[in-house]
């Protein structure tokens, strides 16, 4: 086999190492990260302590009312016990009692209000927690999907590595070291010649450089430097 095409070949199995280790860390990475699921609990627990805090204004609010219905309840017990005959107290106490109501009114309206805000708090949180329940489930799918995936791509990895080693002993030394030389400076070391054009630089290639390529043995193209390989 000629030594640019191994060269070549040499070159192909290098993408796939690096791309297979770019893969591997991207994969490694996202192990045990949980940012978006962290997110969703703390908000959660958020919206429970927000939920705590209406249950409290409700239990006031109920409170309140209970309150003044007792008063309400007072105060017409003196209104119409028959205790009391004088018009004017009997007047001040009917004021109080219509006092008493407005203000009962108020506060079972804010007492209503209460209640629903905490109903609608609590239906959130249950959809939200039913909703953690999936994203955890989903979580964990991923992270078993992530192991199994990097499990693959280790195994992968090696066997191309073992590969290049393999390939790598049957090419003479001095080619392995201009290849290394040349792929230090440039990443793409070789470069494929398609109708005597260099594919990396698009220049043409002299008769004389095309006749040596086609030897088999590395010729640099005069342009970019890369060592030319026909296919």
């Amino acid at each position: 086999m000629p030594v640019t095409k191994q060269l070549y070949e040499l070159q192909e199995i290098d993408a796939e190492i690096e791309h297979t280790r770019q893969t591997l860390d991207l994969k490694n990475g996202q192990v045990g990260k949980r940012e978006e699921l962290d997110a969703v609990q703390n908000k959660l627990k958020v919206d429970g302590q927000a939920l705590e805090e209406l249950k409290h204004k409700r239990r006031e609010a109920e409170a309140e009312l209970d309150d003044t219905t007792s008063k309400i309840k007072a105060v017409e017990e003196q209104l119409y016990g028959g205790k009391i005959n004088n018009p004017k107290e009997l007047g001040n106490l009917q004021h109080e009692v219509n006092t008493l109501k407005d203000i009962g009114d108020q506060q079972e309206t804010k007492a209503l209000e209460a209640i629903e805000s905490m109903e609608e708090a609590e239906k959130a949180l249950v959809n939200a927690t039913e909703d953690l329940h999936k994203l955890e489930a989903e979580w964990q799918q991923q992270q078993t999907q992530l192991k199994a995936d990097i499990e693959s791509l280790t195994k992968a990895l090696t066997d191309l590595i073992e590969k290049r080693q393999l390939l790598v002993s049957q090419i003479e030394p001095e080619a392995v070291d201009l290849y290394e030389k040349v792929r230090r400076q440039k990443k793409q070391a070789v470069a494929k010649v398609e109708q005597g054009i260099c594919r990396a630089c698009r220049i043409s290639l002299s008769a004389s450089v095309l006749q040596k390529a086609r030897g088999g043995q590395p010729v640099l193209c005069g342009t970019c430097g890369r060592i030319l390989f026909i296919s």
